[in-house]
């Protein structure tokens, strides 16, 4: 399986360019709706100024009229200008931004993970912080044109009145940007950083949130809270770094603004005393000079906002260009069929070898947790087929020449500790809203009972991680939605380790019920389980080491009947 981002690899740059190509007509509207702004911005002074020359020659109700006039329209264009050019650019920027933030949530829920190095909080900053700043690129390029092209308007106004003026405008504007765009160099390389750590931060809290329970079971809680503070100190001492950077930034484009529109005041000044230009010029001079300070301030701000997008856009080709792990196959597994391992050697699996029929329910009993979860782990496709020894089929056909998506299409494996996700009952058990075996897995995993609590039945809402549920509860929600996929080969990694004895039994005869000529696998060491199965094979020392029906294997071994026997 090949995917679009695997065959062109993303950098930062090009994702950038990608932003900037895809939204260019928005850019040229809201470009040209933020330059009228800023000219008339500009215009404002330049037009204070000509009034003063033109009463001073003409002091009749009909000069004040038009002037009021004048005036009044400029006024309307800021205002107009600014409302819509800035909505127009900010709808291109969210609109950009979801569209990132779900290319890189596409991108890591693929079928074959991404080599990316990077935790799944990372990925979560990624897909929000980051996509966010990356999208800022739609707004900072016209921002940028409308500043030029005030300081060019303003430029050219003082320049009419004198050379000198226009002259000190230009190469100050130089000067300043040049000093600029060195320090926003800094300010990039410390804002990478700042989002690494940040990001850091949101893993290790995604962590902690996944094994709070556990880790308050065994007193871990203290440990793991010093391990969160430690990552969360590097991080704020990064952004004290960054906010100094910034404010250094800031000051130092302040004080070179305040420095230049100084100058102009002062020098438009000794030309009026001179005779050089007159008080009308003089009046726009000191205008424009005041008004310079706020788009050279918004000029000289878009290098550090230009180099933040551009450090969030390489974080995000991270993810985009990261190669998967794998590069499966594009074959599809019959319908119905067998599941077979030949020699599976994958941690502690040693040449793992065995077969469940077409249609049977089989249950395999490991002495060691971990050779379970191994297990599971190559069934699932956690691990690439060249990453371990042997082979595994499904139908007769090798996992390595089939489709990811196909296979788990047509095999799912339900970890012991299924997710549960925020929203309904019905949502976690039938995510697609396509399944039409939705009472039927209810019922066989004993959620009828919660059902029956609540109002709302299904409709129930269940929060983040099913914090309003049980254990016991969010297993069997976790079974129900495993059942409730119907699919041809249904692999159960310890579904009932939370329920009572009595409950674990009815689930064991509902799911051998429910599940009769499908293939059914079934890693546990549940005896109500296991005497549902057709057949168990012991796994022993990553091996299988004997196999039979459970009440055949208790009468006959004694290691078996002393492992499972509660």
């Amino acid at each position: 399986m090949t995917t679009p981002d695997t065959q062109r690899p993303l950098q930062g740059a090009h994702i950038l360019r990608t932003a900037l190509r895809r939204n260019i007509k928005a850019m040229a509207g809201g470009t040209f709706l933020m330059g009228l702004y800023q000219a008339g911005e500009t215009a404002f002074p330049i037009a204070l100024g000509l009034i003063v020359e033109h009463t001073m020659r003409d002091r009749g109700p009909r000069s004040l009229g038009l002037s009021i006039a004048a005036l009044a329209v400029i006024i309307a264009t800021v205002s107009y200008s600014w409302r819509f050019g800035m909505r127009v650019l900010q709808k291109a920027n969210t609109t950009e931004a979801h569209r990132w933030r779900v290319r890189v949530a596409s991108a890591s829920l693929q079928p074959v993970a991404r080599d990316t190095g990077l935790k799944s909080g990372e990925v979560l900053t990624i897909a929000t912080e980051d996509a966010d700043q990356t999208a800022d690129i739609i707004e900072v390029v016209p921002l940028l044109i409308s500043s030029l092209v005030a300081v060019a308007v303003a430029a050219v106004a003082l320049g009419l009145a004198s050379v000198h003026l226009g002259l000190l405008v230009i190469v100050g504007t130089v000067a300043i940007l040049s000093v600029l765009s060195v320090m926003s160099r800094r300010i990039g390389d410390s804002t990478r950083e700042q989002q690494a750590r940040v990001a850091r931060a949101g893993a290790k809290v995604a962590d902690l949130i996944t094994g709070l329970r556990p880790l308050h079971g065994f007193g871990g809680n203290h440990a793991a809270f010093r391990s969160y503070r430690r990552v969360s100190t590097e991080a704020k001492r990064q952004a004290v770094t960054v906010a100094g950077v910034n404010g250094v930034y800031a000051g130092t484009a302040l004080a070179l603004n305040a420095a230049l529109a100084a100058a102009v005041t002062l020098t438009a000044g000794r030309l009026a005393f001179r005779g050089d230009i007159t008080i009308g010029e003089l009046v726009m001079a000191v205008g424009l000079a005041q008004f310079i300070i706020e788009p050279l301030k918004l000029f000289s701000e878009m290098p550090k906002y230009v180099m933040t997008a551009r450090a969030s856009a390489d974080r995000m080709a991270l993810v985009l260009a990261a190669p998967p792990v794998t590069v499966p196959g594009t074959g599809r597994p019959p319908e119905g069929g067998d599941l077979e391992l030949d020699r599976v050697r994958h941690g502690v699996l040693r040449d793992l070898t065995f077969r469940v029929r077409a249609g049977e329910f089989a249950a395999v009993a490991a002495y060691q947790p971990r050779a379970a979860a191994d297990l599971a782990a190559v069934l699932a496709l956690h691990v690439p087929p060249e990453a371990y020894g042997g082979a595994v089929r499904v139908g007769g056909r090798e996992l390595a020449g089939l489709s990811a998506a196909r296979v788990r299409e047509h095999l799912l494996v339900n970890p012991y500790d299924g997710e549960i996700f925020a929203g309904t009952l019905r949502s976690n058990i039938d995510p697609s809203g396509t399944s039409g075996s939705v009472p039927e897995a209810v019922e066989a995993s004993l959620l009828t009972d919660v059902v029956a609590l609540h109002r709302a039945g299904l409709d129930h809402e269940v929060r983040d991680r099913g914090a309003n549920l049980s254990g016991g509860q969010r297993q069997r929600l976790s079974l129900a939605r495993a059942l409730a996929a119907d699919t041809d080969v249904l692999v159960l990694h310890d579904p009932t380790t939370a329920v009572d004895a009595v409950t674990e039994q009815l689930i064991a005869r509902n799911v051998a019920k429910l599940r009769r000529g499908r293939t059914t696998l079934v890693l546990t060491s549940s005896p109500a389980l296991l005497d549902a199965a057709d057949r168990v094979l012991v796994l022993d020392e990553g091996t299988i080491t004997a196999e039979g029906t459970h009440r055949g294997l208790l009468a006959r071994d004694d290691a078996y009947r002393r492992a499972v026997a509660r």
